[in-house]
């Protein structure tokens, strides 16, 4: 006669109580002076089945899959976004020595304050204009200054005479104001007086060299891109949309922006004023280095390659755009 279900004594562990079904023991025992539940034990939930060697297990949340876990006390070694530090990272340490960085930022132990080292990825290539590279601040400073010292004598020659004759008109005044001076003499009675030659005159110089400015300069940069201070620095102006001469229209409205403030040095030197703000512009502009007189005219100063250098242009010329004179 076979045994009805229900809670009995273990044989094999008296001070248990196991479930028998009629046919075997089932559930877990539980101690013997325990008052057992009604009814069976409820079932014990299914052990979760070993993966074999080639199931793939399923990622962990944040976890590409293929990726093997972290060690313990390790942060884990998958990337979790350009940038950004790997989950469980501590907060303000940065980023793990060799953890990809984001776009333009330096790598791992780089100084502070240096930049990203040269060749890092995410650092923006510089602009090479029609395969050349940009002039540098220095090598237009330089050829800006030889133009200068150009100008300054041709002025000497041309404008000399105007000088001298200035120089008559307003010296009477300017000797006796200098004497008052040194005597601690305060008074005004008596000065002599500058004629209107004078004023004049100061209005033919300025003419004169504002001329002579725009025969040095327009002519040569309009067929060449280039004046004398350019071509002994190796840098020339070139449009910004092909490489091509600038022909004559471009090349005043690049010079008159520069050129044209010189009249208003008679009052109160404020056109030279607006040339040391033309001249500076270029050390703020970001990526072409254009000046002010750059921008109107729609040019960009480049670095020509110096004779044997085995650097090459990478742009052929562009000659299917119309003259330099479009804007």
């Amino acid at each position: 006669m076979s045994v009805q279900p229900g809670w009995y004594v273990d044989p094999a562990d008296p001070d248990t109580r196991r479930w028998w079904d009629g046919e075997g023991w089932v559930g877990a025992p539980i101690p013997v002076d325990v008052t057992p539940p009604e009814g069976p034990p409820p079932a014990e939930p299914a052990a979760p089945a070993e993966p074999s060697a080639d199931q793939p297990t399923a990622p962990a949340p944040g976890r590409p899959a293929g990726a093997a876990p972290p060690a313990p006390g390790q942060p884990p070694a998958w990337p979790q976004g350009p940038g950004q530090p790997p989950a469980g990272w501590p907060p303000g340490q940065g980023q793990p020595p060799g953890w990809p960085q984001g776009p333009g930022q330096p790598p791992a132990g780089w100084p502070q304050g240096q930049g990203p080292p040269p060749g890092w990825p995410g650092r923006p290539p510089l602009p090479r204009p029609h395969g050349l590279p940009l002039a540098s601040y220095g090598a237009r400073l330089v050829a800006r200054l030889i133009d200068i010292g150009i100008l300054v004598l041709l002025n000497v020659l041309v404008n000399g005479w105007f000088a001298w004759r200035w120089w008559q008109e307003v010296s009477p005044y300017l000797s006796e104001t200098w004497r008052r001076v040194l005597a601690n003499d305060t008074s005004r009675e008596g000065l002599p007086t500058v004629s209107a030659q004078a004023e004049g005159l100061v209005v033919v110089m300025l003419l004169i060299a504002t001329a002579l400015w725009f025969a040095y300069e327009v002519p040569s940069m309009a067929s060449h891109g280039q004046t004398f201070g350019k071509r002994l620095t190796g840098v020339r102006a070139v449009p910004v949309e092909a490489d091509q001469p600038l022909g004559v229209g471009r090349a005043m409205r690049r010079w008159s922006t520069l050129g044209l403030p010189t009249l208003l040095w008679y009052c109160l030197c404020f056109g030279l004023l607006l040339q040391f703000v033309d001249a500076v512009s270029a050390l703020f502009d970001h990526p072409l280095r254009q000046a002010l007189h750059d921008k109107r005219a729609q040019t960009v100063v480049v670095q020509l390659p110096r004779s044997g250098d085995d650097a090459t242009r990478t742009a052929p010329h562009d000659r299917a755009d119309s003259p330099g004179d479009t804007p």
